[in-house]
């Protein structure tokens, strides 16, 4: 049977016998940081902003994601298939304006991929994030990876519990039962390691936000694509925002956000407390992809009293899919600056745009 591998959780229509993502699910952690296989898809997201001593720049993604190809192993040998794993690592290197990435595509096989509890680890060949204390809630975790040109050893420490993101344990993405996500988030991670550069080897420190989701239908119909920030402001709060577009250029009602205090308490945003808008004229547009992204917004949240503007210093942060398993997206580390509660803040984090080059909604002949 043929199956459309959409590695981002953009399927149109859920392959019966895998589990959605319903109200009411009762997170367990640590067994909630790891494997998921009842569910189709599944991503681990880390992305930081780093800096040196000296204050030179960088900012880092390393994802994993799995994907079920079937319900169920056929056989025993270690080599059948049943999931597939796909890495991202990309560096930014914000004061050298140079943009690394690679990925790489593997199967579970005698240990090559894997998210494993047991282990406490998610690994994908020699990229890894192990657990160092997993019956721990704040342990850190320690994170690696090595490419050609360039690579990371970071240690992870979170500074606040987990996030459940959405309301009564699921993020609803649109209409419908089931099309939303289970979404746990580490919002601050104090980070501390080193980068490796072109041949050189940079101590650094800063903040780092984990994404943790898992589901099996999320995307309604007439969504093309979405938007996502994660920010992290120097008052020790966090945002993460998503806005889902559609085919008419509206945003979808279903998008929200999450608020995060210093104490770490979390308060649900909904679309309609939200103003979350690209700045005209602010486009890149990509000689690879033709898409063309936005790269400065206004960010508003006014019963917080919260106004930021979202801008880059480094334009060419996208992301090509090479291996048909996924959308070409842009995501890169991005500066904020603006108003808290009547006081001056500024903040770093990530932002995430998709369905830019083209459409990620499938149509009904890719079913």
């Amino acid at each position: 049977m043929k199956r459309l591998l959409c590695i981002l959780g953009l399927l149109a229509a859920t392959a019966s016998g895998f589990d959605i993502a319903r109200p009411g699910y009762e997170y367990q952690f640590p067994r909630d940081h790891f494997s998921h296989p009842a569910f189709e898809t599944e991503w681990w997201y880390y992305t930081g902003n780093v800096r040196t001593p000296q204050g030179r720049r960088f900012g880092f993604e390393l994802t994993f994601f799995r994907y079920a190809i079937r319900e169920e192993a056929t056989g025993e040998s270690p080599w059948n298939i049943r999931d597939l794993y796909l890495a991202h690592f990309t560096l930014s290197d914000i004061e050298g304006e140079r943009f690394y990435k690679t990925d790489r595509l593997n199967r579970a096989g005698p240990g090559l991929a894997g998210a494993d509890a047991d282990q406490a680890r998610m690994w994908n060949g020699n990229w890894e994030v192990e657990w160092l204390e997993p019956a721990s809630p704040l342990g850190p975790q320690r994170l690696k990876a090595y490419a050609e040109k360039f690579s990371a050893e970071l240690v992870l420490t979170p500074a606040k519990p987990p996030v459940i993101q959405g309301v009564n344990g699921v993020s609803q993405k649109a209409a419908g039962e089931g099309k939303a996500s289970h979404y746990v988030s580490f919002t601050r991670l104090a980070t501390d390691g080193s980068l490796t550069v072109g041949g050189e080897t940079f101590e650094v420190e800063g903040v780092t936000w984990m994404d943790h989701e898992f589901s099996s239908d999320s995307l309604g119909e007439g969504q093309v694509g979405w938007d996502w920030m994660s920010i992290q402001l120097d008052d020790e709060t966090e945002l993460m925002l998503y806005r889902m577009r559609r085919s008419d250029g509206t945003a979808d009602p279903y998008s929200s956000g999450t608020f995060v205090d210093a104490d770490g308490r979390t308060e649900h945003l909904a679309w309609s407390e939200i103003r979350m808008k690209p700045i005209a004229g602010s486009e890149w547009e990509s000689p690879t992809t033709g898409g063309a992204y936005p790269l400065k917004w206004e960010v508003e949240v006014p019963h917080l009293d919260v106004r930021l503007t979202c801008t880059t210093d480094l334009d060419e942060q996208e992301v090509v899919s090479k291996r048909r398993v996924g959308p070409s997206y842009w995501e890169g580390a991005m500066d904020f600056a603006g108003e808290r509660a009547g006081k001056s803040v500024n903040g770093v984090g990530y932002l995430e745009m998709t369905g830019y080059d083209k459409p990620l909604q499938i149509g009904p002949q890719e079913r």
